[in-house]
């Protein structure tokens, strides 16, 4: 055997899901491994999956843009479509707020609902007292 395909017989075969991955994996390794610490190994598919990943995200995005009226995808266009990427910190934030004022709502509503089954025992026994002697009445007329 030549020095080539010794070569190539010790060459890793090409995966097939490697090669639909839609950006250069060694740049998406390396963009990791720039933000992950350095201690850290990364699997195989994990590399797969974030370049598949990155795929799915680009795909959303130009969805989105593909929904303006416009031949031209202008900057502001960008940012809008990009906006639940780059700010999934805020929209937790803002998620975590609303639940919160939400759970708040809540217990003002079981308080209210309580003061209102105070206020109308109150006035079922007021009115059963009423009603039983006026009901008492009726049955020692009947006598």
């Amino acid at each position: 055997m030549s020095e080539e395909e010794n070569f190539e017989q010790m060459e890793e075969p090409i995966d097939e899901d490697e090669e639909k991955l839609p950006f250069a994996k060694a740049e998406v390794v390396r963009l990791m491994k720039e933000n992950l610490d350095d201690d850290k190994m990364i699997r195989e598919r994990v590399k797969v999956e974030m370049n598949k990943f990155l795929g799915e995200v680009l795909k959303n995005v130009c969805k989105q843009l593909n929904e303006y009226p416009y031949t031209t995808i202008e900057y502001e266009m960008l940012k809008e479509s990009t906006y639940p990427y780059t700010n999934i910190e805020r929209i937790n934030q803002e998620k975590e707020r609303i639940l919160l004022h939400l759970e708040a709502i809540k217990a003002d509503c079981n308080a209210l609902a309580m003061d209102v089954q105070k206020t109308l025992k109150l006035k079922d026994v007021v009115e059963e007292d009423s009603f039983a002697s006026f009901s008492a009445t009726e049955e020692e007329e009947e006598e």
